[in-house]
C-alpha cells in the first residue's frame, strides 16, 4: 500500500511539475519564428541592401514628423554669443528664391538620409560634391565634380551675405585654409543659415552654419554662375 501510493505521488509530481519545466525547455531551445527571416518585411524577402535603403527612406520620413525646437549657440556683430532657436529639418524655401535655385535644393533635399560614400553620385551612396554635381544636374547645370574646382565655380560672398544657392566650404579642422567638403546654403535669414551637405557620419543632412564646429572650419562661400 505504501509503494503504491508512493508511485502516485510521483507521478502527480512528475505531470504538475517536472514535465511543464522541460517542455518550457525545449521550446526555448527553438528558434524564434522570426528566425532567419531579419529581411522580411511585408510578407517578402529584401536583400540587406534593399533593406538599407528603406531604412534611409523611414529616417527621411521621419524629418517630416513634429519636430523638437533645439537651440544653437551663433556671434552676434558685436562678438557676443547668443542662443538661437531652431527647428531641425527642412525649413520651407523661401518664396523669393529663383525657380531654377529652388529646383536645386528640392533636388538635394531628395537625396536626405542617403548614406556618404567616397566618390558616390547615386542613392545608395553619395560624397559631398558629388551632391551638388547631381543637384545642379537636375536643371541641366555641370558644374565641376570636386570641391576644390567646385570653390572657384562661382563668385565669392561674404558670409553676411548668403542666400540659398550658395555653396559653402569647410576643411578638415579649425583654421585650415585647405578644402575638404562643400555644402549648398537652403535657407538663409537673420537667425541663421542652413545648408545641406553630404556628412561622412551622417549622409545628407542640413546643418546650422553658425554652430561652432562648422564656423571653426568655414573657409569660403561662392554664388554659382548660372
Amino acid at each position: 500500500m505504501q509503494e503504491y501510493s508512493t508511485k502516485v505521488s510521483y507521478s502527480a509530481w512528475w505531470r504538475q511539475w517536472a514535465l511543464p519545466v522541460l517542455v518550457l525547455l525545449a521550446l526555448s531551445a527553438l528558434p524564434g519564428c522570426n528566425a532567419g527571416k531579419v529581411n522580411y518585411r511585408n510578407g517578402r524577402y529584401h536583400s540587406a541592401r534593399d533593406v538599407a535603403r528603406m531604412k534611409a527612406a523611414e529616417r527621411a520620413r521621419g524629418r517630416g514628423r513634429a519636430p523638437v525646437t533645439v537651440k544653437t549657440k551663433s556671434k552676434t556683430a558685436a562678438g557676443r554669443t547668443k542662443m538661437v532657436s531652431r527647428r531641425p529639418g527642412a525649413s520651407p524655401i523661401a518664396a523669393n528664391v529663383p525657380a531654377p535655385i529652388a529646383e536645386v535644393i528640392e533636388t538635394a533635399r531628395s537625396y536626405q538620409g542617403t548614406p556618404y560614400r567616397y566618390g558616390g553620385t547615386t542613392r545608395l551612396g553619395m560624397d559631398c560634391s558629388g551632391l551638388l554635381y547631381e543637384s545642379f544636374a537636375a536643371i541641366k547645370v555641370s558644374i565641376p565634380r570636386s570641391s576644390n574646382e567646385q570653390a572657384q565655380w562661382g563668385e565669392p560672398v561674404k558670409p553676411q551675405n548668403l542666400q540659398p544657392g550658395d555653396l559653402v566650404f569647410f576643411g578638415a579642422s579649425p583654421g585650415s585654409s585647405t578644402i575638404t567638403h562643400v555644402g549648398m546654403v537652403t535657407v538663409a535669414t537673420p537667425e541663421s543659415v542652413q545648408f545641406i551637405h553630404s556628412s561622412s557620419s551622417l549622409g545628407v543632412i542640413e546643418n546650422a552654419l553658425e554652430t561652432d564646429y562648422y564656423l571653426s572650419r568655414f573657409i569660403k562661400a561662392v554664388r554659382p554662375r548660372l
